[in-house]
Order: structure tokens, then C-alpha cells, then sequence
């Protein structure tokens, strides 16, 4: 640790960094959790051990969270090792499904199921009318299947990557000692490949625990932690916060165990390989190459299914909640430009001021963390991680019940939510700066101090330029990701603040999935066109590991 010289403007700069966080994250955290014990008696952790509907959302999330953890690897994985040693005919459309990650919003997605497979979708539909009755999408069969693809490509991605630069000599030498081909996977490979297997899989339990959108759409009676958590804070509307707090602490805490889990599992199981190479796609052709593409094509187009019926559905004419399919017209898209604009320009304004503020405050911040260490520094790095370990409705409580009143009322104010969107997508911002810092020498940075320039100066003009391919990745991303929020949003938004997601989800809410699809591909294209720009004019890579 470097001796602190107090008469340089970093350390005071990093103590007003850390009082910002400590206000805005470490604050709502212990008010929630604070909270959730209640007083006069009221004690939430009591009140939820006789609450056997609170539990049950409890056990049923945890049940979920398995089974599309599992689900998703056994689509992820499988696919991933598939595209890294092989090449097949439709191969290069998987190169869609990071993309697909970030343009389809997941109330869409939820939306466009129901299209599909819901009450009156199309599918539904055409098979009522020759007499076969589909059962209810509604329950665990639409949450399990949705959220498995939506999911599985977080497995796919993480494992992919590590498949590739798995040393194949490690299998050829396994195989030359008389081991099977099949053997030799499962013996040298898949235990060199497992850790990355295995924070994909933990990565995807955390977020299927804290899943609202698809949660709270299709789970109909099904009590889920997410959804039990958003009622009580809505019924409740904040004068008795007891068991909205007790649920969000109970998601807080699962959270926290399986990353904590994450964290050992990377830290304890990695394999140091050095000087390898990996293994050449090798070409599948015939029927076991027609099959493989059929399927993995499949997979895609499934994946894309929300995208291709949201486009259909903004331009169909509907009568209430029936879509008449067949018929177009353009005055579903006039009300999202012309009539009721007023989500788009917020969606704008809110996503474009989180994504300026929390990019600015994170390089700063990251730039204090890794180039002038103090004593305040590593709390900077260990509180600006805590929102990983938050779902968006936990933010949204701790938001509301810390600055409902008091001594800095934000609630009612575009400020909230600003401040909900740049807290829950901060930690895009620190990795990408930190891991960038992490390669620029300190020896330029002292050689412009040298020739004079005073210490601002030379972030501003040395250090900002050299940061700013990753910066301009997070940026991306924290605008792609900003603007499809919804869970934190729904809870601190007030009359006239409401963003597309918000839109969405109360027009689903109202079946009138029309105006619904219009507001969906409204907001996909403004996902979609800053992403094309930035890899397409800009060469930006925002898939790329930082």
C-alpha cells in the first residue's frame, strides 16, 4: 500500500467516492435488511416462518432456479462444445446468440410467448380450431421453457470460450496411452473446462432467483420469491416495509451464498495451461452435419422466435387483446411516436443519463482502484461490486424505503430513477475499466507528470484516451441493459416517468399485446442501432473478455 499523500487530490477524491456509495448502495442495503426485523414485535424473519405462502415462493424459486440451471447447460454446453470442434453447415448464426442476449429485452420475450403459446396465441389458437387443447402456458411449464432460452446462452457463451482454448494435446496424449476419444473428454477435458461450466451455471441460478419480468408474467398463481417480493412492496406502498424487506434479505442472501460459491469454485478449480494449442473445427459433413446444423439452427430461430413476433404483432390490427393476424396497419407504431410518446422520451433520457453518469464515475473510480491505492481504495472496489449481488427489486426497496422522505427525498423524481439504472448496471463499467487499466504503464502516466502537466491533466490527456475502447464497450452495454430494466423501475417510478419496459409490461398486464409489440420493437431498435454502430462504424467489440 502506498503512504498517502494527503496534500495530492486522489485520496480526497477517493473519500468522496466512497461516501457516494456508501449513501446510495451500502445505505438501502442496511436499511433493507435492517428492516426485515421489524419493531414492536414485528418481526419479519417470525412472520415468514408462518407465512406458508412466503415460504413456498421460497422453495418454489429454489426448484426453478435448478431446473433452468440445468436445462440451460444441457442445451449450453452440449451446443458450445459442438461449435468449438466442429464446423457444420449454419454454423455462423450462432455467432447471433450474444446478441440476442442483449437486444431482446425479457418482458419481450415473456410477451411474445404468450403471442405464441399463451390463452389466445397463435399457436394456441390454430390447434383449438382442429380440436386439440393445449394445456395452460401458464405455471412452471412456461417459466421453465422461457427462461431456458433465454438463459442457456450465458452457458453457451461462458463455455465456449473455454472449450477453444482447451489444449487438445492434453487429449491426444490421453488417447495415445490407449484411452477412448469419449474417455478422454471426460477424463482430461471436461475437468479442465468444468470451473467455467460451473460459474455459468451459478451465474444463471443468480439470475433466474432474481427474475421479475418473465417471474411475473407467467407464474400466474405460482408463488415465486420475485413476485412475492414486488407484491408486498406494492401492497404494502411502504409504510409497513417489514416483509417486502424480509423477502428481498432472504434474496440477498441466496444471491450472495451462490456467488461466494462462484468465486471459490473460480478460485479453487482453475487449471494453468501454458503453450497449447487448440483443437482445429474439424468439418462434419453428411447426415451427422445436416442434423447438427438443423439443430443448432433451430435453437437460434427458437431464440430469435420473441424478436420475429414482436415485429409481426407491432404492425397487426388487434380488436382488444385479439390480434387479428393478416391485417396491417401502422397505428400501432403511431402511438408509440405520435400519440403516447412519452416512454420512449423517457427511456431515453433516463438509460442515456445513467449510462454518462455511471461511465464517468466509473473510470475515476477504477482509475483510483488501480493506479493510486490508499487505504479507501479496496472498500471502492469491494461496494462498487455489492449490485452484482442484488436483483433489480431489491434495489428498487432499498431505493424506496431509504429516500421515500427524510433527508434526501428522491422518490416521485426522474433522480430515482436514474439513480436505480446506474446503481444496478455499475459493476459493466469498473470490470471494463479496471481490467484496461491493469495494461496501461504507470511509466507514461509519470512521464507526462515529469514534463509538467499537473495530475488531471494526465488522466484527462494520457490515461482517458487510452481507456477509451473500454469505456466505449461498457458504455454499450450499459446503455443496451439500462433500457431494458424494468424490475428496479417498476418499483420507483411514479405518474409520468414510465419507460418502455414499464409500458410493456402494464400493457401485457392488459392484454393488449398489440400496442405491446409496438413499444417492444420500438425498444429493440434503440438497443439495436447504438450496437450496430459501435461494432460495425466504430469497431467496437463488446463481446470481447476484458
Amino acid at each position: 500500500m502506498r503512504q498517502i499523500d494527503f496534500r495530492s487530490p486522489w485520496p480526497w477524491l477517493s473519500l468522496a467516492a466512497l461516501v457516494v456509495l456508501i449513501t446510495f448502495i451500502l445505505y438501502p442495503l442496511l436499511n433493507i435488511l435492517t428492516a426485515s426485523f421489524g419493531s414492536g414485535g414485528q418481526n419479519g424473519w417470525v412472520q415468514l416462518l408462518h407465512n406458508d405462502k412466503g415460504l413456498a415462493a421460497i422453495g418454489n424459486t429454489l426448484i426453478l432456479a435448478t431446473i433452468v440451471t440445468f436445462t440451460s447447460c444441457l442445451i449450453g454446453v452440449p451446443l458450445a462444445y459442438v461449435t468449438a470442434r466442429y464446423s457444420f453447415r449454419g454454423k455462423a448464426i450462432l455467432a447471433l446468440l450474444p446478441l440476442i442476449t442483449l437486444v431482446i429485452p425479457e418482458v419481450i420475450t415473456a410477451q411474445t410467448w404468450l403471442m405464441i403459446l399463451g390463452n389466445n396465441g397463435i399457436i394456441t389458437r390454430l390447434l383449438r380450431d382442429i380440436g386439440i387443447i393445449l394445456p395452460s402456458f401458464y405455471g412452471w411449464f412456461g417459466l421453465i421453457t422461457v427462461l431456458t432460452f433465454i438463459y442457456y446462452t450465458y452457458v453457451y457463451i461462458g463455455t465456449v470460450a473455454s472449450i477453444s482454448h482447451f489444449d487438445v494435446q492434453l487429449e491426444e496424449a490421453a488417447q495415445s496411452l490407449g484411452t477412448s476419444p469419449v474417455k478422454s473428454r471426460f477424463k482430461v477435458m471436461l475437468p479442465v473446462i468444468m470451473p467455467a461450466i460451473l460459474a455459468s451455471a451459478l451465474l444463471v441460478f443468480t439470475m433466474v432467483v432474481g427474475n421479475f419480468a418473465v417471474s411475473t408474467i407467467l407464474s400466474n398463481k405460482l408463488p415465486l420469491l420475485s413476485v412475492a417480493t414486488y407484491q408486498a412492496a406494492v401492497s404494502e406502498g411502504g409504510s409497513n416495509p417489514v416483509m417486502q424487506s424480509t423477502f428481498a434479505s432472504v434474496s440477498v442472501v441466496m444471491i450472495m451464498i451462490v456467488l461466494f460459491a462462484n468465486r471459490w469454485i473460480v478460485a479453487h478449480g482453475r487449471y494453468q495451461i501454458t503453450q497449447g494449442r487448440g483443437a482445429t473445427p474439424r468439418r462434419m459433413k453428411g447426415r451427422a452435419g445436416i442434423i447438427i446444423g438443423l439443430v443448432a439452427s433451430l435453437i437460434v430461430i427458437l431464440s430469435l422466435l420473441p424478436l420475429i413476433v414482436v415485429c409481426g404483432g407491432a404492425f397487426t390490427v388487434s380488436r382488444g387483446p385479439v390480434l387479428r393476424w393478416g391485417e396491417w396497419t401502422f397505428a400501432n407504431i403511431e402511438r408509440v411516436f405520435v400519440t403516447a410518446p412519452q416512454p420512449l422520451i423517457n427511456s431515453i433520457c433516463y438509460a442515456g443519463m445513467a449510462t454518462l453518469i455511471g461511465i464517468s464515475f466509473s473510470a475515476i473510480v477504477s482509475y483510483l482502484i488501480v493506479k493510486k491505492r490508499n487505504f479507501i481504495t479496496p472498500w471502492l472496489d469491494y461496494i462498487s461490486s455489492v449490485p452484482l449481488a442484488l436483483s433489480g427489486t431489491v434495489l428498487g426497496i432499498g431505493l424506496v424505503v431509504s429516500f421515500n422522505s427524510g433527508w434526501l427525498p428522491l422518490t416521485g423524481t426522474a433522480a430515482i430513477m436514474v439513480l436505480a439504472l446506474l446503481i444496478r448496471r455499475l459493476p459493466f463499467g469498473m470490470r471494463n475499466s479496471q481490467a484496461t487499466l491493469h495494461n496501461i504503464s504507470n511509466s507514461m502516466e509519470e512521464a507526462s507528470i515529469s514534463l509538467g502537466a499537473p495530475p488531471f491533466k494526465t488522466f484527462y490527456k494520457v490515461v482517458l484516451p487510452m481507456m477509451a475502447p473500454a469505456i466505449a464497450s461498457a458504455a454499450i452495454l450499459t446503455w443496451t441493459t439500462s433500457i431494458a430494466e424494468l424490475s428496479a423501475s417498476i418499483l420507483v417510478y411514479s405518474a409520468g416517468q414510465e419507460t418502455l419496459t414499464i409500458q410493456v409490461f402494464r400493457l401485457i398486464g392488459s392484454n393488449l399485446m398489440a400496442y405491446a409489440s409496438a413499444y417492444g420493437l420500438v425498444l429493440i431498435a434503440i438497443i439495436l442501432i447504438p450496437i450496430v454502430i459501435a461494432t460495425k462504424i466504430f469497431k467496437v467489440n463488446i463481446f470481447a473478455a476484458k
